[in-house]
């Protein structure tokens, strides 16, 4: 199964999260998502996978979240989604996602509940 992390290389809970899937053996691929933004339906998949609303995966304090008034409550998933894929910055990090599942690395030992069944396959 592949396991593709949205990473950040600056980010130390994503190199950290990188980092324990390394030590478990697990050579995921990698996606950079400030450069290569997800699309708005990957995003939708993705919080889906997630069981996450958009809000629940927005970085509220990134300077587009202020500037393009994203705090508003009465704003559409949609709107909140397609700020994400216009603005990665936004979007919370790392994300990784293995078959159907996916979770926040947050903290970033929260990986291991995905992949450890992979781990106890092999």
């Amino acid at each position: 199964m592949t396991i593709t992390i949205w990473h950040n290389p600056r980010c130390s809970k994503s190199r950290r999260t990188l980092e324990i899937l390394n030590d478990l053996g697990l050579r995921p691929r990698i996606v950079e998502y400030l450069k290569t933004p997800p699309q708005p339906e990957e995003l939708r998949d993705v919080l889906r996978r997630l069981a996450m609303a958009p809000r629940d995966l927005i970085r509220t304090r990134e300077a587009p979240w202020r500037d393009l008034g994203l705090d508003d409550v009465d704003l559409s998933d949609n709107v909140l989604i397609q700020a994400m894929h216009e603005h990665p910055v936004l979007i919370e990090r790392p994300v990784v996602l293995a078959g159907d599942r996916a979770v926040l690395g947050r903290p970033p030992e929260k990986v291991l509940d995905l992949v450890g069944d992979q781990q106890t396959a092999r």
